[in-house]
């Protein structure tokens, strides 16, 4: 079975992984970050090999996730769905390991395995971690960069199936009119099942790149679009 990360990589890898596949602003701070897609998939690989091997996680296994909108969020979930993972926004109480952010411990801190995600602009390590939590961007480092998926449980994003979740991103992208090669900017959050559809996997899925922006400042949005080429705007 495909899995939910081959939908969403394969169209920028088949065309050209050497092109921009998601693009991170974040208004509050001054960053850009940018992903090609093979290094959005070298992320997503090393992630994805660091839950089978590291915490021996095997597909349709349950996986938390309580992160922004944010380029390691992306390598995060992509890596987690390249294993096989049923991802769970939020605490779950069946989850085998949790991914948040030091602002989203304190509600990930009954899970069995916590990994902390730095949101760094360069992906740097975190300091002064509790002991017991481990450093998402310190230990994924370490891991291959080349991922082979072994399956996928039935349940790819809370209750939906890859199907389910494939059909409604191309839904979307249908509505909007975002094709293969579109350049898509969103100011939306992934903090909902279908939030995270429309504003991560439909350009994506589709076959376009993504500049997603965080703290969005009104009065720069229409001069980014055009230094960015953007086609189609998602808010």
């Amino acid at each position: 079975m495909i899995t939910l990360a081959d939908a969403a990589l394969d169209p920028a890898l088949t065309r050209d992984g050497t092109q921009p596949l998601l693009t991170y602003y974040n208004d509050a701070t001054g960053e850009r970050t940018e992903l090609s897609g093979l290094t959005a998939a070298n992320w997503a690989a090393k992630t994805a090999n660091m839950i089978r091997d590291e915490f021996g996680l095997t597909p349709g296994d349950v996986v938390a996730v309580d992160l922004p909108a944010h380029w390691q969020t992306a390598g995060v979930l992509l890596g987690a769905w390249w294993a096989g993972m049923h991802v769970r926004l939020g605490y779950s109480e069946d989850a085998a390991l949790a991914f948040c952010s030091m602002d989203t411990l304190a509600a990930m801190d009954q899970a069995p395995e916590i990994a902390v995600v730095s949101l760094d602009p360069f992906g740097m390590p975190m300091r002064n971690l509790p002991i017991g939590l481990t450093d998402y961007a310190a230990s994924v480092r370490v891991h291959g960069d080349q991922f082979r998926p072994s399956g996928s449980g039935d349940l790819a994003l809370d209750d939906r199936t890859v199907a389910e979740i494939v059909s409604a991103a191309t839904a979307s992208a249908d509505a909007v009119a975002i094709v293969a090669g579109s350049r898509v900017m969103s100011t939306g959050t992934w903090d909902s099942t279908d939030n995270l559809i429309t504003h991560l996997l439909t350009p994506l899925i589709a076959g376009g790149s993504l500049v997603q922006v965080a703290h969005p400042d009104e009065a720069k949005l229409a001069s980014r679009a055009a230094t960015e080429k953007v086609t189609a705007t998602l808010s």
